[in-house]
């Protein structure tokens, strides 16, 4: 795993993909730290992460785009699955590659704080619980990053995929706004989720028998849920959408809460996607 890792790394800072990144969060950083904190004299760091976490959208589709699809693209997928090492190990090395290339931005962001206190009282904890999360954040898009780079053998692909997605994650107050939170509609809701997957399920295994009684089960089962006792039911939609809310849970640590949940949160959303990438290589190494 280690020689994964600094071959990966060296590939990103031999390069212009992984300075372009820095730079890019940088600039930004900077341009909001300029305005909020230099300019407007305003003591809290955390308020210019909170307003930047858009940069996640552009920088990380870049930066993963080509981490696992150029591999494929170039056959050279088949050299790291014979390599004395376990897939697993691969992933997790290219990975913290990435992470590595995303702690060098973050490290001069921790800067800024110092910066600050020069010119007034700052409150560290506060901003650095900030910084915390907002690492955090990162990790788990970049984790997100490289599950699409996996599906994939086209960077263009991959870049797209990540981007639709996290914004999708990163508008997700929005969307569960547009659902009604009544039992009835959540019900409905939940409903058509199951005739998909049903659908899903018939087109993977190609065996309609099952895949109806599958579908039918849980048609039944949530018909009887909701005759027992509808009212848990109420605000199903939200409570759902509200896992693939990012930035939701980014929010509590700018408002200096140092949120234990929220790190879980984060640590299982990059556990859970590289393991969904380790199980993708894996399914197409037996293939």
């Amino acid at each position: 795993m280690t020689a994964i890792y600094k071959r990966e790394l060296k590939s990103y800072l031999t390069s212009m993909v992984g300075y372009l990144f820095i730079f890019f969060i940088l600039v930004l950083t900077g341009i909001y730290f300029s305005a909020y904190q230099l300019s407007a004299a305003y003591p809290k760091f955390e308020y210019t992460l909170s307003a930047i976490t858009f940069v996640f959208l552009i920088g990380v589709p870049i930066l993963t785009m080509r981490v696992l699809a150029e591999e494929r693209k170039q056959k050279t997928d088949q050299l790291l699955l014979t390599a004395p090492v376990s897939v697993s190990g691969i992933v997790i090395g290219k990975y913290l590659a990435l992470v590595t290339v995303f702690a060098v931005p973050m490290a001069v962001m921790c800067t800024y704080p110092l910066i600050m206190s020069r010119f007034g009282t700052v409150e560290f904890a506060s901003a650095y619980t900030a910084v915390l999360g907002f690492f955090l954040l990162g990790c788990a898009n970049i984790a997100i990053g490289v599950f699409m780079s996996a599906l994939t053998e086209s960077q263009v692909i991959a870049a797209v995929l990540t981007f639709v997605f996290l914004f999708a994650f990163y508008m997700m107050n929005g969307i569960s706004s547009f659902f009604s939170q009544t039992s009835m509609s959540t019900c409905v809701t939940f409903g058509l989720l199951i005739l998909a997957a049903a659908i899903i399920i018939y087109t993977m295994i190609k065996n309609i028998l099952i895949s109806a009684v599958i579908g039918v089960i849980g048609e039944v089962a949530l018909i009887i849920i909701y005759v027992v006792k509808s009212s848990i039911f109420e605000g199903g939609i939200q409570k759902v959408l509200d896992v693939f809310n990012l930035s939701g849970h980014f929010d509590n640590f700018t408002s200096n809460i140092f949120d234990i949940k929220g790190i879980v949160y984060f640590l299982s959303v990059i556990a859970v996607c590289l393991f969904l990438t380790t199980q993708s290589i894996l399914k197409r190494r037996w293939n």
